[in-house]
């Protein structure tokens, strides 16, 4: 199997309870877990959770791909106030972890254009950038706009590829990059295909996280009317082929997971999450090629 890139398929947990949740999901299957925080790390013992991670781990071959803080760290708005000391803990922490990527939003000036938050952008991530970079990490941004515009937000500016062409150019630093996902290409309705064979070489970590767009809905009444016309899904219960994109990934020699986000679905959701997480997972390993098979000798 050494000559296979195989790309792990894995979930995201949630800080504190990612041994909890890591030894619960490793009988399905998951080959690796992207640990997240939102805001802040707070009172976490992050040494302390990387030895019962391991244990968590065990023998089982699987990996922690990502650490992640979404909060704004240019401005500390709001519950933000621990969110850039946050990334410099998870930064020095990640080693002990095995993780390579630190994931997370930019952060924004709030409630300004997204040309007004490239100067702060790029003081405050030129210093993470260096800081992960002495330690062989990569910083990967997730283009989530939180309810954002180009205009007006207070989470992130890498919500659109004329932001990432603006954020690259100030900050054109190697390990620095995207954490894609269809979904929200498709809820903004972007075809998320040509727009990854695109970007590729800048994406470092992949959500799993699909969208399905009803688009009955917005023939008749448009994007602005009172009903709902796109919703966020599990991988396989949406609209993206996902053979397409492992393709596109492998082809450009890829080399991080894809771990799903969950807790999204309309209906894969509650006493069914886990339902639909286990049963993403074996979708994405089908369009990952099923098991691997040798070839005869």
């Amino acid at each position: 199997m050494k000559d296979f890139n195989i790309i792990p398929i894995g979930t995201l947990v949630s800080g504190a309870d990612a041994p909890a949740t890591i030894a619960f999901a490793l009988p399905y299957g998951f080959e690796s877990f992207s640990i997240t925080f939102w805001q802040t790390t707070g009172q976490t013992d992050l040494p302390e959770l990387s030895k019962k991670v391991k244990e968590a781990l065990g023998g089982s071959g699987a990996v922690i791909s990502a650490m992640s803080v979404f909060g704004n760290v240019l401005t500390g708005h709001g519950g933000n106030a621990d969110a850039l000391k946050s990334w410099e803990r998870v930064i020095d922490a990640a080693p002990l972890f095995g993780a390579k990527i630190i994931t997370g939003f930019t952060g924004r000036v709030v409630d300004r254009p997204i040309e007004d938050s490239i100067p702060v952008y790029k003081k405050v991530f030129g210093e993470l950038s260096k800081r992960a970079a002495d330690k062989g990490l990569r910083i990967a941004f997730e283009n989530c706009d939180m309810g954002g515009t180009w205009y007006k937000g207070d989470w992130n500016i890498a919500i659109t590829p004329r932001a990432w062409t603006m954020m690259f150019d100030a900050l054109p630093s190697e390990n620095i990059g995207l954490e894609w996902e269809p979904c929200h290409q498709l809820v903004k309705l972007i075809d998320p295909i040509p727009q990854l064979r695109k970007w590729v070489g800048k994406v470092f970590h992949v959500h799993g996280k699909d969208a399905t767009v009803a688009r009955d809905i917005i023939a008749e009444n448009g994007i602005v009317g009172p009903d709902q016309f796109a919703w966020h899904r599990t991988p396989g219960f949406g609209d993206t082929n996902w053979a397409d994109v492992i393709t596109i990934l492998r082809q450009n020699n890829y080399s991080g997971s894809i771990d799903i986000e969950g807790y999204h679905d309309p209906v894969y959701r509650g006493e069914l999450e886990w339902t639909g997480q286990v049963q993403g997972l074996k979708y994405l390993k089908a369009c990952r090629g099923g098991d691997y098979v040798p070839n005869p000798r």
